[in-house]
């Protein structure tokens, strides 16, 4: 189980979000759980729990994710809500424990329960007085709201030197946007501590002191802004149990054990023996306890199969680097502003490795930068913010010899719980699989498989590679009895595939959370894979696509449910759908006697450069519909698998089925055309040549029609054959055709193979369309002689310069220099005669 990073508000990736934009709403009838009230329970105790939402009154099961919580005596409170008791084991497991029920007709979104190791207790209002603070024992959980404007104030006693903790879960529960604080004061009103956003509990706060005195000591609790609601609900914690900022190392092997040393608690720092279980889980936690309690949520801690190695003191230069052997997982603190950690290890030529900082995400303050460098030399590389704050780069090494790994904090900050760790790693084959996001406050679709009975159901499956490529297979293991799951390969050009869940017309109501994993199609080809799916409970405001608060869990939810009062079935094409061309996917509705009501049917996933219509339903006591679909020029030329879903209303909501996976052939065309361009006056007749080259045997005729003529321009369709080398096609044009240039001409050729259409749209043409040329005037009569003008009298003769600017020439203003010499005058002030042949004689 992963948590969410708040400090960078991830936003759904592009490939993500083009999977969420494909999501498959995988229900019969989903039911919708919205409330579970209280929100959680002591561990070792039984709760009475209501669930309330929508479609619940006919609930079957709570699945829980951790171990520890099962929901018995289920017993219906009305259509949308139940209840239950909640039986929570002395050893379950401390924090958060995802949830979903089951219905008889679906699966709900993902929601949570929180195990707390203290008495339970419930916020009485007025308590809003300093001066009258609502009275609580040391260690008890108060289960609080905080309103408009609301300060919460709780008093409890304490000897000197006591430790008094206090921690609110807000965010956490995943409700609403909230953002809690929480103060410890005494009887004076003088604050002793406070925290609104803690890095160790994302944006929720705790804080933890030495009681100073005997006396009162008053805990506040409100929205950071004073802006609460009825939505936002806390649970307080308050007790001397220990809370520790830090831990270290910050991992360990799987089945460890292992000395931890924690950092941050008031009281000062400890050890302890930590046993680490066998098996890598994802989200597990590292829980602190003492003798005077636990700490609310465990901390994070990675289980990885790397030895550690811990900084030395002093390290703050390459000379006095750490030692280590790589691949590791190097740990330390930067203890105060300005520190600066070096390790240092042998390498050869050739070796690459990963390195990859774990700050932020083991809940460290630190905002990681991380570089590598040949001893004695520069950096190689470095990172700054790779996955968040935390850094992460890999690298080949150039040359034998030995190389540094340092760290520092980016803004030179530094304290007893900068704590780090640096995974190095042999870069390895993985592959995460995962459903498309589960958007809960946006109702994007509840990513749980709802089998219907004798029915199917399909679901998105994505897989991410990292160091492999080319196809993946799919398997789950741990379905409901009678569940199969039919997966086919992922592409190796694809991230997604439809997988579908089918359910024998026998099998029982049941639920089962199912491991799904996935390995190369490659048998050589060593795969490590894991299996994730988040689920968005909160979001930023206006719901901009920023996660404010998500959890992720490690396997897929499948049930079997009440059977569906109709089925639909793809009528399998026998003819490709080709490249630049279209095809009707006919979908067929069997239905119970009974039902009649209209079916919505679309393709939840379209092949890569194919795509299909929607809004097409199979009407109300109709059988069938047609969903058209197309392919652009570049469409994978493969058979892929394609499954369409239906929806329909039924008397408790929508209900969901898949039809079966089909075969959807994308081919070559048939035929190839090339256009020659044509051009005709309006009113006037052209014909345009179009030559046709064959690509593929195919009997009998096809018909061939021009598409894209302008506006009053005609022509008939043509058909070829195989043998066909070229066509003509005769248009006709009107004098109101329009003029131009029409250059989206092409052609629609449709080849019947096994009695169905193979509809191309192929070719590029131009059509020039002119305006007549204006009539040439009618000759008019020859007019009168005009009478010779009398000569004009005689002009004085010019000077030179005039001469020679009529010529154009003018003086040079930019060169002076450049200017020719002057001939000699004639006496009379004509130029000499070889001079008065360059000049134009004056008229």
């Amino acid at each position: 189980m992963r948590r969410p990073r708040l400090e960078r508000l991830r936003r759904l990736v592009v490939a993500f979000s083009l999977a969420a934009a494909f999501a498959t709403y995988a229900r019969a009838s989903t039911p919708s759980l919205t409330a579970v009230r209280p929100m959680g329970g002591q561990r070792g105790t039984e709760v009475e729990v209501v669930f309330s939402g929508a479609r619940l009154g006919d609930a079957q099961e709570v699945l829980f994710y951790q171990p520890g919580v099962v929901a018995t005596g289920i017993a219906k409170v009305d259509d949308n809500s139940f209840k239950a008791t909640v039986q929570i084991a002395a050893d379950s497991p401390l924090g958060f424990h995802d949830l979903r029920v089951r219905t008889a007709t679906g699966v709900s979104e993902l929601r949570g329960f929180s195990v707390g190791a203290m008495k339970e207790a419930v916020e009485v209002e007025p308590n809003n007085d300093f001066e009258a603070p609502q009275a609580i024992p040391m260690n008890v959980v108060v289960n609080g709201v905080a309103e408009n404007e609301d300060v919460d104030y709780f008093v409890v006693e304490a000897k000197k030197g006591e430790r008094i903790s206090a921690e609110v879960e807000g965010m956490r529960l995943g409700i609403t946007l909230f953002d809690p604080y929480v103060a410890i004061l005494n009887a004076k009103r003088f604050e002793l501590a406070s925290s609104d956003d803690a890095a160790l509990l994302w944006q929720d706060g705790f804080t933890s002191i030495l009681a100073p005195e005997d006396g009162k000591y008053i805990i506040q609790v409100r929205e950071s802004a004073y802006a609460g609601n009825g939505s936002c609900l806390y649970r307080l914690h308050v007790g001397g149990f220990p809370r520790s900022t830090g831990v270290l190392p910050a991992g360990g092997k799987p089945g460890q054990t292992l000395a931890v040393r924690w950092i941050g608690d008031a009281t000062g720092e400890s050890t302890s023996e930590a046993a680490l279980p066998a098996e890598a889980r994802a989200g597990w936690g590292l829980q602190r306890q003492d003798d005077k309690g636990a700490s609310p949520y465990p901390n994070a801690f990675r289980l990885v199969n790397l030895e550690n190695a811990m900084e030395v003191e002093p390290n703050n230069d390459q000379g006095t680097a750490t030692p280590f052997t790589a691949p590791a997982a190097l740990n330390g603190v930067l203890e105060k502003p300005g520190d600066t950690d070096h390790f240092v290890f042998t390498g050869k030529k050739g070796q690459v490795f990963d390195f990859k900082v774990y700050g932020r995400q083991v809940r460290s303050p630190i905002d990681a930068v991380l570089y590598l460098a040949k001893k004695g030399s520069g950096a190689l590389a470095g990172s700054d913010d790779a996955v968040g704050p935390d850094s992460y780069f890999r690298q080949a090494l150039p040359e034998d010899g030995e190389y540094v790994v340092w760290i520092a904090d980016h803004l030179g900050k530094g304290g007893p719980d900068y704590v780090y760790r640096i995974e190095i790693s042999v870069p390895e084959p993985r592959l995460t699989v995962s459903t498309p996001a589960e958007q809960i406050m946006l109702g994007t679709g509840v990513m749980a498989a709802s089998v219907p009975k004798g029915g199917r159901q399909a679901i998105l499956l994505q897989g991410s590679r990292a160091d492999f490529g080319g196809e993946v297979l799919f398997s789950a293991e741990g379905l409901p009895a009678g569940v199969e799951m039919e997966a086919p390969p992922l592409a190796a050009s694809q991230a997604l595939v439809p997988v579908l869940f089918t359910a024998k017309a026998d099998a029982a109501p049941a639920g089962a959370l199912v491991a799904v994993s996935g390995k190369s199609a490659d048998p050589n080809v060593a795969v490590r894979s894991e299996f994730n799916t988040l689920s968005a409970f909160v979001l930023a405001p206006n719901n901009n696509g920023i996660i404010m608060w998500s959890r992720s869990v490690d396997r897929l939810a499948v049930a079997v449910t009440e059977e569906a009062p109709y089925s639909i079935e793809i009528v399998q094409p026998k003819v490709p759908l080709v490249r630049s061309g279209q095809m009707g996917l006919k979908v067929k509705a069997i239905r119970k006697p009974d039902f009649k009501a209209a079916i919505a049917v679309s393709l939840p996933w379209n092949p890569p450069g194919v795509g299909s219509g929607g809004g097409v339903a199979i009407p109300e006591g109709q059988d069938e519909a047609v969903i058209p679909m197309n392919a652009d020029g570049n469409a994978e030329l493969r058979t892929w698998k394609i499954v369409v879903n239906g929806s329909s209303s039924g008397p408790t909501g929508p209900i969901m089925v898949s039809s079966q996976l089909a075969d959807l052939t994308i081919a070559a065309p048939y035929v190839g055309l090339t256009f020659q361009a044509a051009g005709v006056e309006q009113g006037k007749e052209t014909d345009m040549a179009v030559a046709v080259a064959k690509n593929v045997d195919f009997d009998g005729e096809a018909s061939v029609t021009l598409i894209g003529l302008p506006n009053k321009a005609t022509t008939d369709a043509k058909s070829i054959t195989k043998e066909s080398t070229d066509l003509v096609f005769h248009i006709k044009t009107d004098a109101a055709s329009p003029v131009g240039k029409h250059a989206n001409l092409f052609c629609q050729v449709i080849i019947t193979q096994d009695g169905e259409p193979i509809v191309h749209n192929i070719g590029s043409g131009t059509l020039q369309i002119d305006a007549p040329l204006p009539p040439k005037p009618a000759d008019a009569a020859a007019p009168a002689p005009t009478p010779a003008a009398a000569p004009p009298p005689p002009r004085p003769p010019r000077s030179p310069s005039a001469a020679w600017r009529s010529c154009g020439w003018r003086p040079s203003r930019s060169r002076p220099a450049a200017r020719p010499e002057r001939p000699p005058e004639h006496p009379q002030g004509r130029p000499a005669e070889p001079f008065r042949t360059l000049m134009r004689t004056p008229t």
